[in-house]
């Protein structure tokens, strides 16, 4: 029932997507001694990462279908527990097939999590103004384990040891599972299918092939595959009586605004915690677990502002004018960092991520959602909090390659250009918050 303790509701939700964002960059400046006790290469060590992203990626909608469909708290505790497990298994393994085994798992386990706890948050919270006061607190636990996750990857190799990257998952999760199991509220059986595996299976072929047509060496099967798999996905979505994604759900103007909103903010954030890592360590020479101790600021602003500020802000602001001060904050942020590389100056540099990671990410996160949710239904909550978030990664799958075109292999150091694509990335942000369409689509989405 809605009426018990929201504030619970919000604090297990919250918890869970916190876990869930800290382990996608939590591996950053841990890898190096993750590299040198497995005798790895940093070809060999990438993989590490990548593989979480990418399933993770390629498994959201899929996750919040499934939400949708058998109930949020049902997918929120399989996901939960998925995720458990595998951070126990990443842990205490030896070998680099292994981590790289539980860490794919670890993807499927949030891509899970994830679209539950969204659509656990939007369920409970229905208001518009309570619900943005909620996204705030929500999103910030979100910015902030990404955010985080840098510097808290640090500072636990350093002293502890890598294992205990995942391993500290797993008593936070064995709370989520207990207060989750015994005070969210039963689902509801519906008589709905189970959702169309053949298109979900087509989806997930086609993200991983999008993933690797920036590797020369799989280009021609790439594109293949990825082509093949997109024509039979649009004709599942357009022939079943029960597809995996509701095409008339893209109708909503206001979920495709949030969309695009969250591919870019995956290009810009995904790219920040890429090039932050380079700068503090190559241009600055601080050591992994200074660089951790370094960013925490950022994550303590974070906080601070979604737990204290977005609730004052959402009471005198609207979202939208909240998503333009995050897109303000992320350029700001950007041309911080670029004049710290080209002054040498750590005064920027600090500001840069106090804008972007302190500021940026909390105020474009709550506000980017609040728009993307604004008029979605409550039994396409799950479908729709994957889409935006499926949009962020592939944003972030696109950006990172192309960021690296522009790096300067020639040297350790990293220059400013880059950090300049940073830039373009927040000022198309901008100009989209700042775009109305004259033109109304005609479509009731109560039809759906």
């Amino acid at each position: 029932m809605r009426s018990l303790n929201k504030h619970l509701v919000l604090a297990i939700a919250s918890m869970g997507i916190f876990v869930e964002a800290l382990d996608i960059a939590i591996v950053n400046l841990a890898l190096p001694k993750i590299e040198a006790d497995l005798g790895l290469t940093n070809d060999s060590g990438y993989k590490i990462q990548s593989i979480y992203i990418l399933i993770y990626g390629s498994f959201l909608i899929l996750g919040g279908k499934l939400s949708d469909y058998l109930g949020r708290k049902t997918i929120f505790m399989a996901g939960c527990t998925i995720f458990l497990l595998t951070s126990l298994g990443a842990g205490l393994t030896h070998t680099l097939h292994h981590l790289i085994l539980f860490r794919a798992l670890q993807g499927l386990g949030a891509a899970l999590l994830m679209p539950a706890a969204f659509s656990i948050v939007n369920y409970y919270f229905s208001e518009p103004h309570e619900r943005g006061k909620a996204m705030g607190i929500f999103g910030s636990f979100a910015a902030t384990g990404s955010a985080g996750g840098v510097s808290v990857g640090g500072i636990i190799a350093n002293y502890w040891g890598w294992p205990w990257v995942f391993l500290i998952n797993v008593p936070i999760l064995l709370v989520i599972l207990v207060i989750a199991y015994i005070y969210l509220e039963k689902d509801v059986k519906t008589a709905a299918k189970l959702p169309d595996l053949p298109a979900a299976i087509a989806l997930v072929l086609g993200m991983l092939c999008l993933s690797k047509i920036t590797e020369g060496n799989y280009l021609i099967i790439s594109i293949i595959v990825l082509s093949v798999s997109a024509w039979f996905l649009y004709y599942r979505l357009n022939t079943q009586g029960d597809p995996l994604l509701d095409l008339r759900v893209l109708l909503l103007s206001s979920l495709r605004k949030g969309t695009l909103l969250f591919f870019l903010l995956g290009v810009l954030f995904t790219g920040y915690l890429f090039l932050m890592s380079f700068l503090v360590q190559q241009n600055f020479g601080f050591t992994a677990a200074q660089s951790g101790f370094l960013m925490m600021p950022f994550n303590i602003i974070s906080m601070l502002l979604g737990r204290f500020g977005l609730p004052a802000l959402s009471k005198r602001f609207s979202p939208k004018k909240i998503a333009m001060g995050g897109a303000v904050a992320m350029l700001a942020g950007a041309l911080s960092l670029v004049l710290a590389v080209q002054i040498h100056s750590l005064a920027f540099l600090l500001a840069g991520g106090a804008w972007i990671a302190g500021i940026g990410m909390t105020l474009c996160y709550t506000g980017y959602t609040v728009i993307a949710m604004e008029h979605v239904p409550s039994e396409h909550l799950g479908i729709a909090a994957s889409l935006i978030n499926t949009a962020y990664f592939v944003g972030g799958g696109i950006g990172l390659p192309l960021i690296s075109i522009f790096m300067s292999h020639g040297s350790a150091a990293l220059d400013s250009r880059p950090l300049w694509l940073l830039c373009i990335v927040a000022g198309f942000s901008i100009a989209r918050l700042l775009y109305r369409k004259r033109a109304r689509i005609k479509g009731n989405i109560s039809r759906i």
